[in-house]
């Protein structure tokens, strides 16, 4: 077969135009937010409920203040400000727009205040009692909040006006917080945690930068607005935020192995933990992503949501690439920097394709992955009809008890600029 045979399907991200990818942003965000729904069970399981809460202070002390900081260069929005905090914010997987809906409001440069109006981590935790509540929004915000912080400026503080477990049961806002910076605050170091992140091919990865002369929006240098319609936002600008953030699960992903390791007995223990955290998130982000497109099952529609699946993505990091040519091929080159910092794709061997499973499964579930060719240069998986029509895998189920596994996202109006009170 000659290279001109090889058909592939989808368009890279640089042939997506700008409605795709404003259309697949959101959901990008919301599937980032969805890793600790996926992990998390699985260390409650292992080590119980305390050290899942130690682990998840370090793994976004770890990841946050990295990515944070890659996303303000990229979109030109640095600075010592809480604007620039807010900015972050609305930026983060950590924070998906409507899913966690945060509003803000500014007095001056370096005083502020967010709240959110709906808080789909709460909808997911309150359930599971008030000790999950106090541990999410006192014992991991508290030090997590200050540490994103870091990435803008070392003296600002994010303290609590009032936080759940909820009194009374229905309030709303679900919580609300003020954000000081004063030079009189002592100056916070860089977490640890964040040091060790930063040295990854991940934290380190070079993408292509805004092309300013692109129509529409290229940067977030103006006013802080109260949503971010991303329609609005140049191609280029667009295709930067999608990798960024989809880099960001990847920074998040490496963090929680690192803060798991810690704790467990051996690396190879961390390591199965990583992979059911990956078969979760991937299996959940991959129905939604093939509800949203509309997608049938067929190969084409398979290989769409293997294309837009925010674990494989961006291309530059976990060095994957989709064809189709009347066979459905996944190939992964075992030099790309994923594979230099153990992040998700090099968990996938014969006998472990768990998560692209779950993926092609949410299409059809009579496909199934099987590993043609492994070596050390190259890693060649083929999607195939299988004997039997399968059921979703454990983690999927786990990652679904998620509010976020069938969250509709909603037409906002049109956005309004924030300015200072005073």
């Amino acid at each position: 077969m000659t290279q001109d045979q090889v058909q592939s399907v989808p368009p890279r991200l640089s042939e997506r135009s700008r409605d795709e990818l404003a259309s697949m942003l959101p959901e990008l965000l919301l599937a980032g937010h969805l890793i600790d729904r996926a992990g998390m069970p699985h260390l409650i399981a292992t080590f119980g409920a305390d050290t899942m809460r130690d682990i998840a202070i370090d793994e976004w002390k770890g990841a946050s203040p990295v990515y944070s900081k890659r996303m303000q260069r990229a979109l030109g929005f640095e600075g010592d400000t809480v604007e620039t905090i807010f900015k972050n914010i609305q930026l983060d997987i950590g924070a998906p727009p409507q899913f966690l809906d945060f509003r803000f409001a500014m007095t001056d440069a370096y005083h502020g205040e967010f709240w959110l109006d709906h808080c789909g981590a709460l909808m997911d935790v309150e359930p599971m009692g008030d000790d999950y509540v106090f541990a999410m929004c006192h014992e991991i915000e508290d030090p997590t909040f200050d540490a994103t912080a870091t990435a803008s400026n070392p003296r600002a503080q994010v303290r609590p006006i009032h936080r759940p477990p909820r009194v009374p049961a229905n309030r709303s806002p679900h919580c609300a917080w003020t954000v000081t910076i004063d030079d009189a605050h002592p100056e916070l170091p860089v977490p640890d945690e964040a040091k060790d992140i930063a040295r990854t091919e991940a934290a380190r990865l070079d993408l292509e930068d805004v092309d300013l002369d692109d129509i529409g929006r290229g940067d977030y240098a103006g006013p802080l607005l109260s949503d971010l319609e991303f329609g609005e936002w140049s191609a280029s600008a667009l295709r930067r935020m999608t990798e960024e953030v989809c880099l960001q699960g990847h920074l998040l992903a490496l963090s929680f192995l690192r803060a798991t390791a810690l704790r467990t007995a051996s690396p190879g223990d961390a390591r199965e933990l990583l992979r059911h955290q990956f078969t979760g998130v991937a299996g959940v982000a991959a129905a939604r992503i093939a509800a949203h497109l509309h997608l049938g099952q067929s190969l084409a529609d398979v290989a769409e949501v293997l294309a837009w699946s925010p674990s494989l993505l961006p291309a530059a990091y976990t060095g994957c690439s989709i064809e189709i040519d009347g066979r459905l091929t996944i190939r992964f080159d075992r030099c790309a920097p994923a594979f230099i910092d153990g992040a998700w794709p090099t968990l996938l061997e014969d006998g472990h394709l768990e998560a692209l499973d779950a993926i092609v499964l949410a299409v059809d579930p009579w496909l199934v992955c099987e590993v043609v060719h492994d070596t050390d240069a190259e890693l060649v998986i083929e999607v195939l009809r299988g004997d039997h029509e399968r059921t979703k895998h454990e983690d999927v189920r786990l990652t679904e008890f998620s509010t976020g596994a069938d969250f509709v996202f909603e037409e906002r109006s049109t956005p309004v600029e924030i300015r200072f009170s005073r």
